[in-house]
């Protein structure tokens, strides 16, 4: 008779820190989302909220700001948002 033993303790290990990581992507985009915002009055950055896990840019002005009306951010604040989020998400897939 042949037994084998497979031991998942490391893979497990390793799935629970993954889904740690990307458990708080959501947490840490609005971060850098936000970083990302213009500020003049603070209102732009004070009404970006997270909820769920979608952040919200709640001001009349948001859509401009992020098409780089606001020669603080040219950028915007999706497109440097996207970009940070992809390099985490290649770090997180490099972690396991």
């Amino acid at each position: 008779m042949l037994k084998i033993h497979v031991n998942v303790s490391g893979i497990t290990r390793a799935l629970d820190v993954l889904r740690r990581d990307v458990n708080d992507l959501p947490k840490e985009a609005h971060k850098v989302f936000v970083a990302n915002t213009p500020i003049k009055t603070g209102n732009a950055r004070r009404s970006t909220k997270l909820e769920a896990n979608r952040i919200r840019a709640d001001y009349p002005y948001a859509h401009r700001l992020d098409e780089g009306w606001s020669k603080q951010r040219p950028n915007g604040m999706t497109e440097p948002t996207l970009r940070w989020l992809d390099r985490r998400l290649k770090d997180i897939a490099r972690k396991t």
